[in-house]
C-alpha cells in the first residue's frame, strides 16, 4: 500500500514538472498551443497563414545559435503527445505528427543557425 501511495506521488510529481515546463514556454505566434523550445526564437517575417473553417495551412520557423535540432526532437516528442499530437514517423529531418484531421510537420531546414519549419496542414 506505501509502495503503490509512493509510485503514485512520484507519478504527480513528474506530470506537474511537464506541465509547467511546457506551460513556462512561448508559443509559436500562429499555432494555438505549440510551444518554442528554449534557447530558440520565432522568425516573424517569415510566417504564413491562410485557411478557413474547412482547411487551413500554418508555417512559421524557428531559430537558435544555442540548441540542436536533437535537442528540438526531444522537446516535441516529449511535448507533443501531451498535446494530443500522434508521432507518425521520422523522415530525413523531418518529424511527423498527426492530429484531428491535420499532419503537423517539424523539419530542419538548416545548421547553423539552426533554422527549423513547422507546418500544419489540414488532410482536407
Amino acid at each position: 500500500m506505501i509502495h503503490t501511495f509512493c509510485k503514485t506521488i512520484v507519478f504527480l510529481w513528474a506530470a506537474v514538472v511537464i506541465s509547467v515546463s511546457a506551460a513556462a514556454a512561448p508559443f509559436i505566434e500562429g499555432f494555438e498551443d505549440l510551444p518554442i523550445p528554449n534557447g530558440m526564437t520565432q522568425m516573424n517575417s517569415d510566417n504564413v497563414s491562410f485557411g478557413n473553417e474547412e482547411a487551413r495551412f500554418v508555417e512559421a520557423y524557428l531559430t537558435s545559435s544555442k540548441i540542436s535540432f536533437r535537442a528540438v526532437e526531444s522537446f516535441y516528442m516529449d511535448t507533443l503527445p501531451q498535446l494530443g499530437w500522434t508521432f507518425k514517423g521520422k523522415q530525413n529531418d523531418v518529424l511527423h505528427f498527426y492530429r484531428d484531421g491535420e499532419n503537423l510537420d517539424i523539419a530542419r531546414e538548416g545548421k547553423k543557425p539552426l533554422v527549423v519549419r513547422i507546418t500544419i496542414r489540414s488532410q482536407n
